[in-house]
């Protein structure tokens, strides 16, 4: 577990998965800050919303990223270059043909989307190819997930819960498990930038 990124590191993901919760739309902004096309992957994002609720998630992302962002859609391919947010209301998969998938399986920790449902997913679809980054939050969720990850051979990074607005997520991780990396936002925000470019 390292908590720095290497001057020479380097990982090529397909797909980047991103777990966040309370604190996250804050944490994104501050990860995607300076990112722009082309990107060689897809970021996937399960973000906890209040179930009920329509997102706004979409506008506020497009509003300030000079990348293509929408809701995962049932059966849609996921493209390079694309940040995709699972909808409310339901849990996001990723298939092994590349594709998404919805669930209205109960909620997993009080949560639907559920991050350990989509790192799960990708674990088992993507494998070595993938990056994962567990962010803020004020549940357990994703801590399974990404432990999952980090077994198929991905890369997993955790913010650290010493700068997190909302520790619990990350210190769950951090004891479940031991990832790749314990960052600030900062160096999640480099690490992020070289593995999707």
């Amino acid at each position: 577990m390292k908590r720095e990124l290497p001057a020479d590191f380097a990982f090529a993901a397909e797909i980047v998965a991103i777990g966040a919760s309370a604190g996250g739309v804050e944490a994104l902004l501050s990860l995607f800050t300076g990112l722009a096309p082309p990107l060689r992957a897809a970021v996937v994002i399960v973000l906890h919303l209040p179930e009920g609720q329509d997102s706004r998630l979409v506008d506020v992302f497009a509003l300030r990223l000079r990348l293509p962002v929408q809701e995962a859609s049932p059966h849609a391919p996921v493209q390079a270059g694309h940040i995709y947010f699972a909808p409310p209301g339901y849990h996001l998969l990723v298939e092994a043909d590349r594709s998404f998938s919805l669930s209205c399986d109960p909620p997993v920790l009080f949560s639907r989307p559920a991050i350990d449902v989509l790192f799960e997913s990708c674990a088992e679809a993507i494998g070595e190819n993938l990056a994962a980054l567990l962010l803020t939050g004020a549940n357990e969720d994703g801590a399974e997930g990404l432990a999952r990850i980090h077994a198929a051979g991905g890369l997993t990074a955790v913010q650290d819960p010493d700068e997190a607005a909302h520790p619990t997520m990350p210190a769950a991780a951090l004891r479940l498990d031991e990832p790749d990396f314990v960052l600030p936002l900062a160096g999640l925000r480099s690490l992020l930038h070289t593995v999707i470019r």
